[in-house]
C-alpha cells in the first residue's frame, strides 16, 4: 500500500521525469510518462491529465519539446497526437563532459570535492549520459591537497568585488607532501597583506593576480596554495599605482606574457626555431607572437614574443632541442648557464 499523493504534485513530478529520463536522444511517450508516475511516485494518472500538465510546463517558460501528428480517429475525424516529449537541456552532453574532463584535470582540487561537483554537474542531465560517465574517474594521489579553495575563492570573489585587501598564509609542500605555511626569519608564519585584482586559470590552476602591499609590482598566488584567508577593511591599491598595472590590467595580453605565471618583467625576445614549430608556438603566446625571416629551404623562422623573462627561461629549457634565442643576451647568457650545469650533473651522475 502507498499514500496518493495530492494531485497538484502532478506537474511537479512530471518535470522530474522529463529531467531525470528524457533528453534529444531519449524523448518520451505519455504512456512512458504515465508509467513512471504510477511505478516511481505512486500516482495513476490518464494521458489527457499528462498532457494538460505538460503543456502549462511550457505555458510557464519550461523548454519542452514535442512532436505533433494527425490521424484520423474511429470517428472518421481527423485529431492532433503529441508525442516524442523530452526538456531540452542548458547544456548538451558534450559540454558538460567537457567540463567534467576539465575537473578531472585539475590539479589542485580534492579528490572528494571533485567527486561532488562531478555529480551535480551530472544532474544537469538525464540518467542516460550520467550512464555514460561512469567508467570515467580521476587518477588517485596521495598528495594533502588545499580543501580551503573554494572558501578562498569566495572571500577573493568577495574582496574584489568590494574593492579591500585580503590577509592570508602561503604554503609551500614540504618533502613530506604536506602544505607548510612560509615562515619568516624568526621562525614564525609570514602573514601577506594582498590587493586582489583577478583570478585566472594557467596550466591547470588557479591563480590570484594581485599585490603584495609592501612591494610595487605584480604578483601571482596559487590559490591553492593559500591558507587562512580573510577580508580588511582596507581598501585596494588602485592598479595604477602598481608597476605594470598602470593602464590597468589588460588580461590577454598579461597571460600571453606570464606563461607560467611568474612575476616581474616582460621584455622582447628574438628566437630561431622551425617552421614546424609555429603551432607550438602559437598555443603557447597566442597573437603575441610575430613571425619573421622565414626560410624554406633549411625550414627555419625567426619568433617574436614579449614574455616575462624568468617564465621564458624555463619555458627555453623545455624546448631547447628546438628552440635557440637569440636575444636579449642576458638570457642568451642565462640559458648557456643553465645548459652547462646540466650537462655537468649528468656528468656527475
Amino acid at each position: 500500500m502507498y499514500t496518493q499523493q495530492p494531485k497538484k504534485l502532478i506537474i511537479i513530478n512530471i518535470l522530474d521525469i522529463l529531467r531525470k529520463y528524457s533528453d534529444a536522444e531519449h524523448r518520451m511517450s505519455q504512456k512512458e510518462i504515465a508509467d513512471i508516475l504510477e511505478n516511481e511516485y505512486f500516482m495513476k494518472v490518464d494521458r489527457k491529465a499528462i498532457k494538460r500538465n505538460l503543456m502549462n510546463l511550457i505555458d510557464f517558460g519550461y523548454s519542452v519539446e514535442y512532436s505533433e501528428a494527425s490521424r484520423i480517429n474511429n470517428k472518421g475525424e481527423e485529431e492532433t497526437i503529441y508525442s516524442d516529449w523530452y526538456l531540452e537541456r542548458d547544456f548538451s552532453d558534450a559540454e558538460l563532459r567537457l567540463i567534467i574532463d576539465s575537473l578531472l584535470s585539475s590539479k589542485h582540487i580534492p579528490a572528494k570535492q571533485c567527486k561532488d561537483l562531478i555529480e551535480k554537474i551530472e544532474g544537469l542531465s538525464s540518467k542516460h549520459f550520467k550512464s555514460k560517465m561512469k567508467h570515467v574517474c580521476s587518477l588517485p594521489t596521495n598528495v594533502q591537497l588545499n580543501h580551503e579553495i573554494f572558501f578562498n575563492i569566495e572571500i577573493l570573489d568577495e574582496a574584489i568585488e568590494k574593492k579591500v585587501q585580503v590577509k592570508f598564509l602561503y604554503a609551500d609542500f614540504g618533502t613530506d607532501k604536506k602544505l607548510h605555511p612560509r615562515k619568516n626569519s624568526k621562525g614564525a608564519e609570514s602573514q601577506y597583506t594582498v590587493n586582489p585584482y583577478q583570478m585566472v586559470v594557467a596550466n591547470g590552476k588557479y591563480y590570484l593576480i594581485g599585490n603584495c602591499e609592501k612591494y610595487n609590482d605584480v604578483s601571482h598566488f596559487r590559490i591553492d596554495r593559500i591558507k587562512k584567508i580573510s577580508l580588511t577593511e582596507n581598501p585596494l591599491k588602485p592598479q595604477k599605482k602598481v608597476k605594470g598595472l598602470e593602464d590597468g590590467l589588460d588580461l590577454p595580453k598579461h597571460m600571453a606574457e606570464h606563461i607560467y605565471m611568474f612575476s616581474g618583467k616582460s621584455e622582447l625576445v628574438t628566437m630561431k626555431t622551425s617552421i614546424k614549430m609555429a603551432g607550438e608556438l602559437v598555443d603557447w603566446f597566442g597573437d603575441g607572437v610575430t613571425f619573421r625571416e622565414e626560410n624554406k629551404e633549411d625550414g627555419t623562422v625567426k619568433a617574436v614574443v614579449k614574455v616575462n623573462i624568468d617564465a621564458m627561461r624555463y619555458w627555453s629549457l623545455q624546448y631547447s632541442p628546438y628552440v635557440t634565442i637569440l636575444s636579449p643576451q642576458s638570457l642568451v647568457d642565462t640559458i648557456k648557464n643553465d645548459l652547462k650545469n646540466a650537462s655537468s650533473n649528468y656528468e656527475k651522475e
